[in-house]
């Protein structure tokens, strides 16, 4: 089958999640520029961040945890640094002026911190998962993902008083 045609790989988790990470990126890059409504983009982007953050640790790390060949340390580090990120996040959220010096560290520092979790899930996580998960519970976690993502975006979970309320609880 080709990919286009086979269901699984429409909610395979790993894809899923990577093209989120991508999507991020790309807003990274709409943040950093002149030519973009900084606004709007960091709005797109909180909205992403907090749903899919909630998303993985609500659906995916919990199953993949018990997986042979998936590091639960890994997993347990991954949830630490979506914590770290919607710090860095609240903090780019409290600036006002998105044309300002302070705007610049504010989202340098969330770059960092989202970029360098980016890509430690995707050389750990991501890729034990690959080699340990067989592909059709990959896509029921994918589409599990997917759901609950789509119920943290449809409830507002980027706006700044609820990231204010998960990082301080």
């Amino acid at each position: 089958m080709t990919a286009k045609t086979d269901r699984t790989q429409d909610h395979d988790v790993i894809a899923v999640i990577i093209e989120d990470h991508r999507a991020m990126e790309d807003l990274f890059r709409r943040m950093r520029s002149n030519a973009e409504d900084r606004s709007a983009a960091r709005e797109e982007f909180s909205a992403l961040l907090v749903a899919h953050s909630e998303a993985e640790e609500a659906e995916v790390y919990g199953a993949l945890k018990r997986f042979r060949g998936v590091d639960s340390e890994d997993v347990e580090h991954g949830a630490e640094e979506h914590a770290d990120g919607t710090k860095a996040l609240l903090a780019l959220l409290e600036v006002d002026d998105v044309r300002s010096e302070e705007w610049d560290t504010r989202l340098e520092e969330l770059v960092e911190a989202v970029s360098h979790h980016l890509d430690e899930e995707e050389r750990t996580v991501l890729n034990e998962a690959r080699a340990g998960v067989p592909e059709g519970r990959r896509a029921e976690l994918g589409a599990a993902f997917q759901k609950e993502r789509a119920r943290q975006l449809a409830a507002g979970c980027g706006s700044l008083e609820n990231v204010r309320g998960l990082v301080h609880g």
